[in-house]
């Protein structure tokens, strides 16, 4: 199956349940088709059995394998899709929250895994499928981080305050990044690959990664704005962004540090002051339009492919028990890490708790997550983590991704009608 068979079936089957879904069940276009791809994928699974003559998940298995997902997300659509949420990121309220935006990013991912491994471990060992406390501390990595693309798909609908918006947008872009370079951490110390390091070896490794990506970007950043400045050529702006986008992200990687950082960074650069004055309306809304236009395809492919991927997903009773059990404890630890995070602040206002309430419950995974499991290394822990991650991040997009918006009214009554008297995590 050559790449534009692949992109062929994959647009059809997107706009199909897109159809579909417009017509039926009138959700979110990208909830919508997750929630037809699930649905799809269930019912081969439930048919099969009854024709043995012929082997229904052939096709599609044949299908995921070409695919790749994790492939596919980590080391290509990931750069188009952070530098696309990046780009809408209000830099102003980013500043104005820079410290809440870290400590969560930081200081919450690494709660959050922390967390996420000691419950986790008690739930395995309680239902009698025990995990080693390793392989617990990289399932926490992989959920730890809420990811990018369902977040900024999700604040594009809700109408909330710019503030809150500004760190709930960064929290997401930044954190990813932080979360695969824990889970590369963890991995390597699951798998024995790094059983000699030491915690200051890692320390230096994630300050590499993370610091030196960031700093790239910003470099890589100025390089296409400077280009940018030398002519006013819409087309060149654009080509000047789409290699800026992938070019930062491969570069970063092939250098050590972190792609999703670097890309991220790269691309808040277009909202700085100096890139403001740079680009004149219309290359501004040319390169919106079309990031907004990549940024929406790459949304659908992505909750497409995690509806399908259920097929690759082992299901025992044992394990759907203990996926029912994670579930609630994710949510609770999210909750958990939001507040020790950024405990000072709180402190300091805590906004009647809405603040904390509204990015618990907001704290949504996808594609990231799965992927991370998926590249788990084959195997009985493999198909006992997979399902758990999968169920989570099902479970986050459908029911607290479609609850945001009637959670977000009910806290922010009048967030449309006056933003500027709310005031959030004011660091």
């Amino acid at each position: 199956m050559n790449t534009l068979n692949l992109i062929a079936i994959l647009l059809t089957l997107c706009t199909g349940f897109s159809v579909l879904n417009h017509h039926t069940l009138r959700l979110p276009v990208t909830i919508g088709v997750l929630v037809f791809s699930l649905l799809s994928s269930l019912l081969v699974m439930l048919i099969d059995p009854f024709f043995p003559n012929y082997n229904l998940l052939a096709f599609p298995h044949t299908f995921l394998n070409a695919v790749n997902l994790p492939q596919a997300l980590l080391n290509g659509a990931l750069s188009f899709l952070l530098f696309a949420g990046a780009m809408q990121v209000d830099l102003g309220h980013l500043k104005a929250r820079l410290l809440s935006v870290t400590a969560l990013a930081i200081l919450g991912t690494l709660f959050s895994v922390i967390l996420m491994a000691l419950g986790s471990w008690y739930v395995f060992s309680f239902m009698g499928h025990p995990v080693p406390l390793s392989w617990c501390i990289v399932l926490g990595a992989i959920l730890a981080p809420t990811d990018p693309v369902s977040v900024v798909g999700m604040l594009k609908r809700l109408g909330l305050p710019g503030p809150l918006q500004a760190i709930f947008a960064g929290e997401s872009l930044f954190n990813d990044g932080v979360g695969v370079v824990l889970f590369s951490v963890t991995i390597g110390l699951a798998t024995n690959h790094s059983q000699n390091i030491s915690i200051q070896e890692v320390i230096l490794a994630f300050c590499k990664e993370a610091i030196g990506g960031g700093l790239l970007g910003a470099l890589t950043g100025w390089i296409a704005l400077r280009v940018m400045k030398g002519q006013r050529d819409t087309h060149i702006d654009l080509l000047t962004s789409l290699t800026l986008a992938t070019g930062t992200f491969s570069l970063t990687n092939w250098l050590g540090m972190s792609g999703a950082i670097a890309v991220v960074v790269a691309g808040m650069s277009f909202g700085t002051r100096h890139g403001v004055a740079i680009l004149d309306t219309a290359s501004r809304k040319v390169l919106e339009m079309t990031w907004e236009l990549i940024d929406e395809v790459l949304n659908v492919l992505l909750f497409l492919l995690i509806g399908f991927e259920i097929l690759d997903v082992t299901l025992h009773v044992s394990l759907v028990l203990i996926t029912l059990c994670i579930i609630p404890l994710s949510i609770a630890i999210r909750g958990l890490s939001v507040f020790l995070s950024t405990f000072p602040i709180h402190l300091r206002q805590w906004d009647k708790g809405r603040v904390l309430t509204i990015l618990t419950w907001g704290g949504l995974r996808g594609g990231i997550s799965v992927s991370l499991a998926l590249g788990l290394p084959s195997g009985k822990l493999h198909d006992s983590l997979l399902p758990v991650c999968y169920g989570v991040v099902v479970f986050t997009i459908i029911v607290q991704g479609l609850t945001m918006e009637r959670l977000a009214r009910k806290l922010y009554p009048s967030a449309s009608h006056d933003i500027d008297e709310v005031t959030v995590l004011n660091a």
